[in-house]
């Protein structure tokens, strides 16, 4: 049945949706390379954060430690509030909060072995100036206050219908996700993963379709692929390392939601219930882009109370700080401690050399252990790479580390602070066969170019 709305749902609808489309997806070229605005907005604040915002991170992991471990001697109450939330976790992650107060500790206030205060291990992480946590604590405060404008006023419902009949049968992906996929691809993977566990929160996905998303298309930004290739000294071949990321990553988007582990995700929602057979099925009277706007506008029309869209944005905010920066914390220092003073990472890719000899790639012993170290940090193989004499190789190296996709230094990291269905395991074995794919395609690729 068709609806008329008023100006001023029409107004949210428009207004609110095409301001969420140029903050999170609309590409703007600064000094420091292509970003989006909210990556902007980001870099503004934590410039003037910078002197005290490493404290600031410390003190949170404390209050969710600690609130996390008094919690566990509380009865629950009938009714879930903020405080539960945010602080009534399994003990495992309780552990992993305790764990990021510990590395984060030492890195402040400088005690304990070299491995657990190096500037190539937490001060990746907790550098006041460059960090990626101290970094996530802005970029969470953007958007968890501003996500809904891409969420809440319409604009996936408005493209979900017109977007599904590519997005179902080539990834088996709702349509809605283009969006997601699109804020991941010219933003950047962390505004993906966010936007795409607030979706499987709000019943939108079920916990396969997020994985997919979530494991797929949270590729990192384009400023970041820049970094790269400049790290690993092939600049020159920007365009050509980033159309093969794009190439091999489509192929990768459609091959990996048909094989374990995603194909194995429950495709149920959140709450265990079975998503609607009909949710993307366009109903009698409309065509594609009419019952995307139909629903776009019922979707606005829901969410007129915008002071309480706000009151929501802090508490997502709140749950972000707590929840998800420690366990990015915790994860992604053992992992770089693992990468940076231990042959942790060489010996498990040493078995990559035979294949990349059968595939001529040259240096191929140097090449192969950078084959696994992605999964700590997605630049570590550009830097272990930087001494490789082949041009091809270099290149090689760079695509591949991009295509992988998983590292936990940040991606990773993230996705296990949510509550995206997707344990460590699996996000190991995805980067695995990611890589697997990928080597032989990258290769073909390499030879055609160099």
């Amino acid at each position: 049945m068709k609806t008329k709305f008023s100006f001023y749902t029409w107004f949210l609808f428009i207004a609110l949706s095409a301001l969420g489309v140029f903050l999170f997806i609309t590409p703007i070229n600064t000094e420091d390379g292509i970003k989006v605005p909210i990556a902007i907005l980001a870099n503004f604040l934590a410039g003037r954060v910078e002197p005290f915002i490493h404290w600031f991170a410390l003190i949170v992991f404390i209050i969710g430690a600690v609130g996390s471990i008094v919690m566990h001697f509380i009865p629950k109450k009938e009714k879930r509030t903020l405080v539960d939330s945010l602080f009534r976790v399994h003990w495992f992650w309780t552990a992993m909060r305790v764990f990021a107060v510990v590395f984060a500790s030492m890195y402040v206030f400088q005690f304990g072995p070299e491995s657990l205060t190096s500037d190539v291990t937490t001060g990746v992480l907790l550098d006041p100036a460059a960090g990626l946590v101290t970094f996530m604590f802005v970029l969470f405060l953007f958007a968890g206050l501003l996500l809904p404008l891409l969420t809440d006023f319409g604009l996936l419902e408005f493209f979900g219908s017109m977007m599904v009949k590519i997005m179902r049968p080539l990834f088996k992906i709702p349509g809605r996700s283009a969006i997601d996929c699109l804020a991941s691809w010219v933003g950047d993977g962390t505004i993906g993963v966010l936007l795409t566990s607030k979706q499987y929160e709000e019943k939108n996905y079920t916990g396969r379709e997020a994985a997919t998303i979530a494991t797929t298309f949270s590729v990192v930004s384009i400023t970041f692929c820049l970094v790269v290739v400049e790290t690993i000294g092939i600049g020159d071949y920007f365009i050509e390392f980033y159309a093969s990321v794009i190439i091999c990553g489509l192929i990768l988007a459609f091959i990996m939601p048909r094989i374990y582990p995603l194909k194995q995700k429950a495709d149920t929602l959140i709450d265990g219930s079975e998503a609607p057979e009909n949710r993307e099925d366009v109903q009698d009277g409309f065509n594609v882009v009419t019952f995307g706007l139909h629903n776009a506008l019922n979707k606005a029309d829901s969410n007129r109370n915008l002071g309480k869209m706000i009151k929501n944005g802090f508490i997502n905010v709140l749950e972000m700080w707590f929840a998800v920066t420690p366990i990015i914390m915790a994860f992604a220092t053992i992992a770089l401690v693992l990468a940076e003073f231990t042959s942790f990472f060489r010996i498990l890719g040493m078995p990559f050399e035979p294949i990349l000899a059968l595939l001529q790639i040259p240096e191929a012993g140097e090449a192969a252990q950078t084959m696994i170290v992605g999964f700590a940090d997605m630049l570590l193989p550009s830097v272990l790479g930087a001494g490789i004499e082949s041009e091809m190789t270099r290149f090689f190296i760079a695509t591949v580390s991009v295509t992988q996709l998983i590292y936990m230094s940040e991606v990773g990291g993230l996705i296990l602070g949510t509550k995206l269905p997707l344990k460590l395991w699996d996000l190991f074995i995805i980067f695995l066969i990611r890589t697997i794919i990928s080597i032989p395609i990258i290769a073909a690729i390499a030879h055609l170019l160099f």
